[in-house]
């Protein structure tokens, strides 16, 4: 559980809200495949996400890679990616 305006550890743990959250931001999106293995929450007005991936570009010969994405699921409305973070 996350304290409102902290963000909590991370977790492989990623419950079904995370995950709906993760599907709706990443909706649409082109060009890397994003496969979340962890993820550390932040209540706000809505909740903050960071979600621990691993990348792999949809090319003919992919080099895997990690990064944070970032997404925002506003009380009302739907979630949208913040800001991909390659690590």
């Amino acid at each position: 559980m996350a304290l409102v305006g902290a963000y909590s550890l991370y977790t492989c743990k990623i419950s079904t809200e995370a995950k709906k959250a993760f599907e709706e931001a990443i909706a649409g999106l082109v060009g890397v495949n994003y496969s979340p293995v962890a993820v550390s929450i932040q209540i706000v007005a809505g909740t903050n996400y960071h979600f621990f991936c691993n990348a792999t570009p949809v090319t003919a010969k992919p080099i895997n890679g990690a990064a944070i994405v970032s997404v925002f699921a506003p009380l009302e409305g739907e979630a949208h990616i913040t800001k991909i973070q390659n690590v």
